[in-house]
């Protein structure tokens, strides 16, 4: 019981102070700026790839047995995911401006599901608003990333802690023990994409194991500025390190029901990242400007 409040008051203070912070007016805090290797890797260059890459236009319906009639709700919802994909992807970088027009033309809607949309990300801290001027993407900012680093160690670490009490869904537990060996090409940026995928699909089904939607609602939140992080590093060539053996650890941890190694293992493991990243932010040979 203790543990349980313990992590809910931390979320408590950790969602205060973020959703508190407003990029535009904070001083004091450094922006993070992945600037991009000077070889026909230019930011329209990326935006036009990752487009051809989806095999789509946004306006494409890729629900099953619905017709081009689709509710409001349902509109807004294929708007807000297709955006906030884009925004994750890096097809909008950070500090780019939100145009309702532009976005409601792009994804074949109106501009009320657009501003919906634009509202939904404003909350999950992927846009911010500008008084007077409108929405803009985001930036990373050095303290930013270090509370979501403390925030991911403490929350996923006690849904590893959970999960190694509670598991009873085998089928997910030897799913996250594939998922753990998943590997990459170094340069190879659609292998390292599909890692990504499965690395986001590796940690929220841990917080699956523990059988609490709240905590399978947070590692999934969290999961889109880490997604982000990911994909701006290797749009500068940087493909970081496989964890496999890391993610190997956890799953053992929590299959022999061991919580204080499960735990321990994920808090090793999330701030063994954070190092690496915040090398990547401060200036390390991957060519982050800051």
């Amino acid at each position: 019981m203790m543990y349980v409040k313990s992590i809910q008051i931390y979320i408590s203070v950790v969602y205060q102070c973020c959703s508190s912070l407003d990029c535009s007016e904070a001083k004091g805090f450094t922006s993070i700026h992945f600037s991009r290797v000077p070889v026909a890797n230019t930011r329209s260059l990326n935006r036009e790839r990752r487009i051809l890459k989806s095999g789509r236009t946004h306006g494409d319906s890729r629900r099953t047995g619905q017709g081009p009639e689709s509710s409001n709700t349902t509109l807004a919802e294929r708007v807000y995911q297709q955006l906030k994909t884009d925004i994750i992807h890096g097809v909008f970088q950070p500090g780019e401006a939100m145009n309702e027009k532009v976005l409601a033309a792009r994804y074949k809607g109106s501009r009320t599901p657009v501003r919906e949309a634009i509202m939904r990300l404003q909350q999950e801290m992927l846009l911010r608003l500008v008084p007077q001027k409108g929405y803009f993407v985001s930036h990373l900012i050095i303290h930013e990333l270090n509370e979501m680093y403390e925030y991911r160690a403490e929350l996923e670490g006690f849904c590893a802690e959970v999960a190694a009490k509670r598991w009873a869904d085998t089928a997910l537990l030897d799913r996250l023990t594939e998922l753990a060996r998943t590997q990459y090409k170094t340069e190879d940026r659609n292998s390292y994409e599909h890692f990504i995928e499965a690395d986001t699909e590796f940690h929220v089904g841990i917080a699956r194991l523990t059988r609490n939607r709240l905590l399978v609602r947070a590692v999934t939140d969290v999961r889109c500025q880490m997604e982000r992080i990911m994909f701006a590093a290797i749009d500068i060539g940087y493909y970081g390190e496989l964890p496999a053996r890391e993610h190997t650890d956890i799953v053992e941890a929590i299959r022999r029901r061991d919580p204080h190694a499960a735990r321990q293992s994920m808090d090793d493991h999330i701030v063994g990242s954070k190092e690496k990243v915040m090398r990547l932010a401060v200036g390390s040979p991957a060519q982050l400007a800051i």
